[in-house]
C-alpha cells in the first residue's frame, strides 16, 4: 500500500500549497508560550486571545506576512533593582503564528484585564457557476 500525501491526492487539484502550510503550522506551534486561545464567535468570526500579562501595548506588535498572522511580544529591558522571591509572571520575548486562510481578515486588535485579543473575520464566498463547452473534436 502506497501512503498517498494530502498535496498528491487526485482529486485535490492544487492543493499543494495546504500541505506546506499544514507542516508550517505544526512547527510554529511547539512553544506553549505565551497562552492563547481561539474561539469562534459567530460562522465567520473568529477572535485569537494571547495572554500577555506584564506587556505593555507598545510593547506587542502584530503583522500579517504571507497569509501568516504574526503576533510578537518584547518588553523594554527593565533593569531595576527588585529583588524576586519568586518570578511565575515571564517577561521574555516571544513571537507566535498562526497561519491564516484565504479570505481571512484580521479586523483589529486590544487589550483588556493583561489579554489581547485579535479578531478575524472570514469573507463569504462568492457563488459562482461556470459552464464548459464541450467542443466537438
Amino acid at each position: 500500500m502506497t501512503k498517498m500525501n494530502l498535496g498528491t491526492h487526485p482529486f485535490l487539484l492544487g492543493f499543494e500549497q495546504l500541505e506546506r502550510m499544514v507542516e508550517q503550522a505544526a512547527k510554529s506551534g511547539k512553544d506553549g508560550y505565551p497562552p492563547f486561545n481561539i474561539e469562534q464567535v459567530s460562522d465567520r468570526a473568529y477572535r485569537i486571545t494571547l495572554a500577555v500579562a506584564g506587556f505593555a501595548d507598545n510593547d506587542l506588535s502584530i503583522s500579517v506576512e504571507n497569509a501568516t498572522l504574526v503576533v510578537r511580544g518584547a518588553q523594554a529591558d527593565a533593569r531595576d533593582e527588585r529583588v524576586f522571591l519568586h518570578r511565575g509572571i515571564a517577561a521574555r520575548q516571544f513571537v507566535k503564528s498562526f497561519v491564516l486562510a484565504d479570505g481571512v481578515d484580521v479586523k483589529g486588535a486590544h487589550t483588556e484585564n493583561g489579554l489581547l485579543h485579535i479578531d478575524l473575520e472570514r469573507a463569504e464566498p462568492e457563488k459562482v457557476v461556470q459552464t464548459i463547452q464541450i467542443k466537438k473534436g
